[in-house]
């Protein structure tokens, strides 16, 4: 499996940047976090930041898949959440809903098969040899209700509402998981949300994202996706206006 990938922080972030995405890959796999910012002002009961979230969920799957597991991803997903839970379950509220939180986009290549799982707004993007392209996403966080800040935590890591990589290892079982025949995928681009702008925010096609990436490369994608971020009026965001931007290009 060959890999290209990008990872960078949002360039409004004042220095020294603190990049929230995490990219994992390895001969068989490739693991995207992309860990929730929390606003301003929200107390989430934990000492710690996102980032080191990330860094710990990432550290928990690593050793897993590099060995080889055979267990299925959301085993291992869960298991990571577990890892990290008990980690600081003595010096944080883990109780509370605002607690940090990541998204997750796995994918594991076998002899046969290609294993995908996603957690949240992190997409993956499949392409076949004779051109047909496949979206695997978790689009609840689209679905809600309402956005207000008492909304969405009423509704994260809930029934009925959108579900994170957070406190709670049973939300690896609510993820989007599924496999695929190795010999209908080419190629496969695992992706943060700041990366998948490009299609979701910005109006392009899933096709045209593959082809820029496969073209220019995963970092001419995220110049374009914030070139469109820096033009784009504040209005049309219901979040952030810039964000991390991950991209990972797998050919198989």
């Amino acid at each position: 499996m060959e890999i290209r990938s990008i990872s960078q922080p949002a360039p409004d972030r004042r220095p020294p940047a603190v990049n929230e995405d995490l990219v994992l890959s390895g001969p068989d796999f490739v693991v995207v976090l992309d860990g929730a910012t929390a606003g301003r002002g929200i107390d989430s009961g934990c000492r710690h930041t996102v980032a080191w979230l990330v860094q710990r969920l990432g550290r928990a799957l690593a050793l897993p898949l590099l060995t080889g597991s055979t267990a299925p991803l959301a085993d291992l997903l869960a298991d990571a959440i577990a890892a990290v839970v008990a980690e600081h379950a003595d010096t944080c509220d883990l109780t509370n809903p605002d607690s940090p939180s990541s998204t997750v986009a796995m994918i594991r290549v076998g002899s046969d098969t290609v294993e995908h799982l996603v957690l949240a707004d992190s997409p993956i993007v499949m392409r076949s040899p004779a051109g047909a392209v496949t979206v695997h996403s978790d689009d609840r966080i689209d679905l809600l209700p309402e956005y207000t800040f008492e909304a969405v935590r009423r509704l994260r890591n809930q029934p009925g509402g959108f579900w994170v990589a957070s406190t709670e290892p049973k939300a690896a079982y609510e993820a989007v998981r599924g496999t695929t025949d190795r010999a209908e995928i080419e190629l496969v681009a695992v992706l943060s949300d700041g990366a998948a702008r490009y299609v979701e925010h910005y109006g392009h096609s899933w096709a045209d994202l593959l082809d820029v990436l496969t073209t220019d490369g995963p970092r001419e994608l995220v110049n374009r996706v914030w070139a469109y971020d820096e033009a784009a009026h504040p209005d049309t965001f219901r979040g952030k206006r810039y964000d991390d931007a991950t991209a990972v290009l797998a050919y198989l």
